[in-house]
Parts: structure tokens; sequence; C-alpha cells
């Protein structure tokens, strides 16, 4: 639940583009960092550290009741998944490619569309996919 929370917090501002909510692809939403601000002096600090990115990566690559255990607790109400999307698929360790595919569905999350498009408004999925390849 505190996945939907946040998720609902952030996509209101995106969607009622409020100023400190309007993001391109040519800066990095501030989701992907750590307490969800920029350093601007140092734009990489905290940068893809962020708890809902975490959670995100969590949700998508092992299973959805995992995205909650991101501090470390286990709930132990949820029912335990025999396999993950990450054993099925052979993964072994995070790869950039992963980071990538996760922030990008975090973004179509938090934005307003009902459908992908390769350009969302502001937001270009594209040239953010290859801004995150270079810095990957």
């Amino acid at each position: 639940m505190l996945l939907i929370h946040i998720l609902s917090s952030i996509k209101a501002g995106i969607h009622d583009r409020t100023t400190a909510f309007i993001i391109s692809e040519n800066s990095w939403p501030s989701f992907m960092y750590e307490n969800y601000e920029a350093d601007t002096k140092n734009l990489k600090h905290g940068l893809f550290k962020s708890r809902l990115l975490v959670m995100g990566f969590k949700a998508i690559f092992t299973s959805p009741s995992s995205a909650n255990e991101v501090d470390g607790n286990r709930r132990s109400d949820h029912a335990k998944v025999k396999t993950c999307v990450a054993s099925i698929m052979g993964m072994r360790k995070v790869n950039p490619h992963m980071i990538m595919y996760a922030a990008c569905q975090i973004q179509f999350a938090l934005s307003n569309i009902t459908s992908w498009h390769t350009v969302d408004g502001d937001f270009n999925y594209q040239i953010f996919l290859k801004k995150l390849h270079r810095f990957l």
C-alpha cells in the first residue's frame, strides 16, 4: 500500500503539471534520487537510490510483494512467491538495462497517459533511455 500512496502523490503532481513535477528527458526525474531530491552541486549523489525506484525494480524483477521489503522488513502476512521473474530469466545480478527498464516503467506509471507512446507530452522515452544507457 505504501508504494501505491507514493505513486499517487507523485502522479497527482505530474498530472496537474505542478511546476515542481514538470520533467523532461533532459533531467533526471526526482523519483530516481534518494529522498526524491537531487543535490544541485553533485547530480550523481543519490541518483538511482530512491525508495520508489528500488520498490519498482523489486516489483518488476522479483515480486510485487517484495517491493514492500525495501527497508529490510519482511511482512509475514504476504505469501511467498514460488519463483520470481529474475530466477525464471536466469538473472543473477542487477545490470544497467534492468535499471533502465524499471526507470521507464515508473516514469510511465507516474504519467497521465493510458497507453505507451515514445513521446509523452514533455517526456521523450527514447532520449531518456539513450541518456540512461550513456550514464550507466
